[in-house]
């Protein structure tokens, strides 16, 4: 159990990095063995567990997605460490659910079943090697004897039985000779005890006795005659223990034998960090070369551009000293006015004339000035305003010198925005880029950009929430390999929906028709199937009788403000309408279907019929519009022509729908290019509701959520 001598000692010193626990960073406390064969302290896997189980109970948890579980977890509160560690715990609403957590040392998710921590075996050996290091660590700082009474004597031995350590006297106090106490095992003074027999976690009451080579575990004869074991490959306790104590004596002897060769490579790699040291240093010093140049030619600019404005500045300057001098002298008993004064006090006829006709001329050319004034320069100097924009963006974009990392292009196709943005990118050299920096930033109206914004993505895609709606963003991408940067993607425009994403799913409860309609169990996708009943009642169709439609609609309503969804309508499908209904409107139509058999009772289906032109200006309880035949058919308006071509359009990837309640307008979007391909009024004085119509063959598709959740395990996949 102890060091047998001081070569021991140090030995024990040198493994300290062998026995901290990668969650709480401190020395091993009861290690058990996971089964990716590392080892984490009891109390660390609790924690753990107790910590995913709280963060799945918390509604904002899926943002939180962190490589390693944690550095130093918070401590649990006792009833529920209790409450985990209690034999044969299962999954339920009182018990925490988690079973599967990151290993800490190789980030492979465990799960430890439905047994738990219990199904875990104790790592007696390195719990004893972590004794023996504390004991070297605290230079053999002696260990008190656990049952004097105060104070306590230093303990000259521990009992594995009775798991305490005695001094000499209270050693023959309760180990007296004649009895079954004085057989237990005893050795030097130790605060490590454990077992003299290991037990099966899954028999409690077996011992272990075999080794299963498949999962590299110890097992009892139970685990191999009915167990999870039973189809595995075992072999005995002693002759894995032969086997595996072999290879590792091998293993090590051969580490011995190579020590020079570890010795030498040491050396090269300390000649390699001081080269990297030197390397380092020296292209920082070439970083400020190149940066000093930039400096220097800015500081050249910066000088010519400062004497340009001083010179214009002085120019104008002068121009308005002149000007104002000039208006100076109009005034009385100064300049020109009091020249004039002095010349009309000339009598003689001849000398006034001669010199007045010539002071006449300008005094009515300064007259004139003081009608159309007009100063003799201008002060903005905005001819002088330096422009700096596209500087300033080559100046972010600079990088080092992107040689043999290639640049990242957008998949357009799989890049949309509906409730977040998501954007997916190819790169040629994946395995050869560390990261990637996603860029974005919002194009305002009049087509001014702003500043970048960037995220640092590990994969090859990424969601992008809190945009604004109804607003035009700009994506690019750009390729990092160690220092060196690529250049940027082509940039990607999307334009994000008018309003926040509405979220609902289909009501089977109401108007829903289970004999022709067919609901997935996630109610986001429903399809039309004819059936025996349409092929019976096929010999009653006559001319002038129409199939009923089959309506459906979503399971929340809309009373106020502006929302929008979106739908994907299967390429096969006959006849689809979709669009809003009033409350009122709906109870009409699933009251009586036949009432609403024939296409020219609705106004906006689509179909050629007097009733359209003569009700399009009238606020209706509801606005559909028809999709068929890989097309969509818009209703008539007056500002459209009445050309049928020109009211048919390809049907889009994807429909939006627009509702402004408040407005009590509603618009169909082509959700590739968010263009609007119909608006029209609505009466909102009613609960809306999402409307759905199909007839004949056909399938609908609720747009799914942008989640962050999804992407990311994607990524991970």
């Amino acid at each position: 159990m102890e060091g047998d001598g001081s070569d021991s000692l140090v030995t024990i010193k040198n493994i300290e990095r062998e026995l901290i626990c990668p969650a709480c960073k401190e020395l091993f406390t009861h290690p058990l063995i996971l089964p990716c064969q590392h080892s984490i302290c009891h109390k660390c896997v609790k924690e753990l567990l107790l910590m995913l189980d709280d963060s799945f109970n918390d509604v904002g948890s899926d943002n939180s997605n962190q490589s390693s579980p944690r550095l130093r977890l918070p401590s649990p509160s006792v009833d529920k460490i209790d409450r985990i560690s209690r034999p044969g715990w299962k999954r339920n609403s009182l018990t925490p659910r988690t079973t599967t957590f990151p290993c800490p040392g190789c980030e492979h998710d465990v799960d430890l079943g439905e047994r738990g921590i219990n199904g875990l075996f104790r790592n007696f050996t390195l719990e004893t090697i972590v004794e023996r290091y504390r004991q070297a660590a605290r230079a053999a700082t002696a260990i008190m004897c656990d049952l004097c009474k105060p104070p306590p004597q230093e303990s000259t031995k521990s009992c594995m039985d009775c798991s305490a350590s005695y001094c000499n006297e209270c050693f023959k106090i309760y180990h007296p000779w004649g009895t079954v106490k004085a057989q237990h095992e005893y050795v030097g003074p130790t605060t490590n005890f454990r077992p003299k027999i290991l037990m099966c976690p899954e028999h409690e009451t077996e011992r272990i006795n075999m080794y299963c080579e498949l999962c590299r575990r110890p097992v009892c004869h139970l685990c191999k005659l009915g167990g999870n074991h039973s189809n595995h490959r075992v072999t005995t306790m002693s002759s894995a223990y032969k086997t595996l104590k072999e290879k590792l004596s091998k293993d090590i002897d051969y580490l011995i034998g190579k020590e020079s060769q570890v010795k030498s490579q040491i050396s090269e790699l300390n000649l390699l960090m001081k080269e990297t040291e030197c390397n380092g240093e020296r292209a920082k010093e070439d970083a400020i070369i190149h940066f000093e140049k930039l400096f220097e030619i800015l500081e050249d600019r910066k000088s010519s551009v400062l004497k340009a404005i001083d010179a214009s500045k002085k120019l104008r300057l002068d121009k308005f000293q002149t000007q104002m001098e000039e208006h100076q002298g109009l005034l009385e008993n100064s300049g020109l006015v009091g020249y004039a004064q002095e010349v009309l006090k000339e009598t003689d006829q001849s000398c006034f004339v001669q010199t007045a006709k010539q002071l006449h001329v300008r005094i009515q050319k300064a007259t004139e000035s003081l009608k159309s004034f007009r100063p003799a320069a201008q002060t903005s100097f905005e001819d002088y305003v330096v422009n700096t924009s596209k500087q300033t963006e080559l100046l972010g974009e600079l990088s080092f010198f992107s040689s043999g990392v290639d640049v990242p292009e957008i998949n357009e196709e799989q890049s949309k925005v509906y409730n977040n943005a998501l954007i997916n990118w190819h790169h040629p050299e994946k395995d050869k880029a560390d990261s990637y920096v996603l860029e974005y930033r919002k194009i305002n109206r009049d087509e001014e950009m702003l500043s970048w914004n960037e995220i640092e993505v590990s994969g090859t895609s990424k969601v992008i929430s809190d945009l604004e709606s109804n607003c035009n963003y700009a994506f690019r991408v750009r390729a990092y390999k160690g220092s060196i940067c690529s250049p940027c993607s082509r940039e990607l425009i999307l334009h994000t929906p008018p309003a926040p994403v509405f979220s609902f799913l289909f009501d089977e409860k109401c108007g829903y028709n289970n004999e022709h309609l067919l609901l997935n169990l996630k109610r986001d996708r429903v399809e039309s199937r004819a059936g025996f009943n349409l092929l019976l009642a096929a010999e009653r169709i006559q001319v002038g009788y129409y199939t009923s439609l089959d309506y459906i609609i979503g399971d929340v309503g809309i009373t106020k403000g502006k929302h929008f969804w979106a739908f994907r309508v299967e390429p096969y499908s006959y006849l689809v309408k979709a669009g809003v209904a009033s409350s009122d409107k709906l109870q009409e139509w699933l009251r009586s279907p036949r009432d609403a058999v024939s296409p020219r009772y609705e106004q906006d289906s689509g179909h050629d019929s007097g009733s359209e032109d003569a009700c399009v200006d009238s606020s209706q309880p509801f606005t559909l519009v028809t999709i068929g035949m890989k097309k969509v058919f818009i209703p008539k308006s007056p500002t459209s022509s009445n050309e049928p071509e020109n009211r048919v359009l390809p049907m889009p990837t994807s429909i939006g729908v627009f509702l402004d309640y408040d407005k009590g307008k509603v618009a169909f979007y082509d959700m590739d290019h968010m263009k609007c391909l119909y608006e029209r009024q609505v009466d909102c004085s009613h609960t809306m509701y999402p409307a759905f119509a199909l007839m004949g063959s056909g399938g609908i598709q609720l747009e799914e959520s942008i989640t962050a959740k999804y992407l990311e395990y994607q990524e991970n996949m």
